[in-house]
């Protein structure tokens, strides 16, 4: 079958290895016109390592993500250190250790895998109709290509999603702005192996090791929707944030080039939503569940959505159209989850629930972690990919 794919993402990439590699010929647009993708690095935790070690990455992957050993909470304000454990439990019950990774070196190993040759940049896509057994995407320029079927991962602001649900679906802020970036590793941040987080007022400062001695750092500030948009500079929104807390988070904003790695991105999400599939079409990735960071498992849903579309596709003995009916009967309810996990963890961290985040804080000074891993562990363990493959 020849398969259209809007958007070349983490989800429109790894979709298009999987079924190319099913034998099928696999086209992908994308409205980018190079490799910038929004975000300096992502947490690719085990059911989303899982899935690109089927897609045969498995040493590729372990290359750009960096050691992350520990996790350790230190108190924003004083510099104390509230708990410090080991993350091996969760190898050791998921199966495969979790990866940080550069957003954007990640996305370029995945075009690269897929072929270049197969992907178009800069063209954006307006428009999608059904014939028959044809799926047609109208560009805007007014270029057309058809195929047997399309799939949307197109993101947030999805078109494609708009064409299958007959749109209505809005975001939903989530009541804080991130800021993001990469610097170079400094034990006076934190250890090298080791994801820091300092929390203090609903805010909070986190630092993971990622590939090339860095960190990638991302720090919250919970505020109204619009606010990062009026504001002046992100350093400047920082400092005035973070200019009392502890000498840890001092040295990562000392290192913070705003030149070079620093974005400003107010976190929004989705309701979860049940229709993914209209006859040819489907989607998958943010424009099926946009979800917020606060656990970690954006870009590792939609790997399992790539997952479960290819299973879907190769075990196909009835129609194209019954295939993807299955792929949405089989995700929507896990990842409709996983949204909902986030929301409730980001109204723990961020001060939403009055009390609830002061017996957060409480509850982390002098853990062995157990609480924290059993919740990691629980969002990963619904995964499709824990039935267990090879290598595609």
């Amino acid at each position: 079958m020849k398969i259209i794919i809007i958007g070349a993402g983490i989800g429109g990439a790894s979709a298009g290895i999987a079924l190319a590699r099913l034998g099928h010929e696999v086209v992908i647009y994308d409205r980018m016109r190079e490799n910038k993708p929004v975000g300096a690095a992502l947490s690719l935790w085990s059911n989303g390592v899982k899935v690109l070690n089927w897609l045969g990455l498995a040493d590729e992957v372990a290359a750009l993500g960096g050691r992350m050993d520990d996790m350790a909470y230190i108190d924003g304000l004083t510099g104390e250190t509230m708990c410090q454990f080991s993350l091996e439990p969760v190898t050791a019950q998921t199966g495969q250790r979790p990866y940080p990774v550069a957003r954007a070196e990640l996305q370029a190993l995945l075009m690269e895998t897929v072929g270049m040759d197969r992907i178009h940049l800069g063209r954006k896509a307006v428009s999608v109709a059904e014939h028959l057994q044809t799926v047609t995407v109208t560009f805007d320029d007014g270029s057309t290509d058809s195929g047997d079927l399309l799939i949307g991962a197109d993101g947030a602001r999805s078109m494609v999603r708009d064409y299958v649900t007959g749109g209505g679906i809005e975001r939903t802020y989530s009541g804080y702005t991130n800021f993001n970036g990469l610097v170079a590793q400094d034990a006076a941040i934190g250890p090298a192996n080791q994801w820091t987080t300092y929390v203090g007022d609903g805010k909070r400062c986190a630092v993971m090791p990622v590939a090339g001695d860095r960190f990638y750092f991302f720090v919250d500030i919970p505020q109204p929707a619009g606010h990062a948009a009026e504001a002046g500079e992100p350093l400047a929104a920082l400092r005035e944030a973070f200019g009392d807390w502890a000498p840890g988070v001092q040295t990562l904003l000392e290192a913070i080039d705003p030149a070079s790695s620093l974005n400003r991105v107010e976190i929004w999400d989705i309701d979860p939503f049940h229709t993914w599939v209209k006859g040819r079409v489907a989607i998958l990735g943010d424009a099926a569940h946009n979800t917020a960071p606060d656990i970690g498992q954006g870009a590792c849903s939609a790997l399992e959505d790539t997952f479960a579309l290819a299973i879907s596709l190769a075990t196909n003995t009835n129609s194209v159209e019954d295939a993807l009916l299955r792929y949405e009967r089989s995700r929507t309810e896990r990842a409709g989850d996983l949204v909902n996990r986030a929301r409730k963890r980001a109204a723990e961290t961020h001060g939403f629930v009055p009390g609830a985040t002061e017996a957060w804080y409480e509850s982390l000074r002098g853990t062995d972690g157990t609480d924290i891993i059993r919740g990691i562990v629980g969002n990963i363990e619904g995964s499709p990919i824990n039935l267990g493959v090879g290598s595609l």
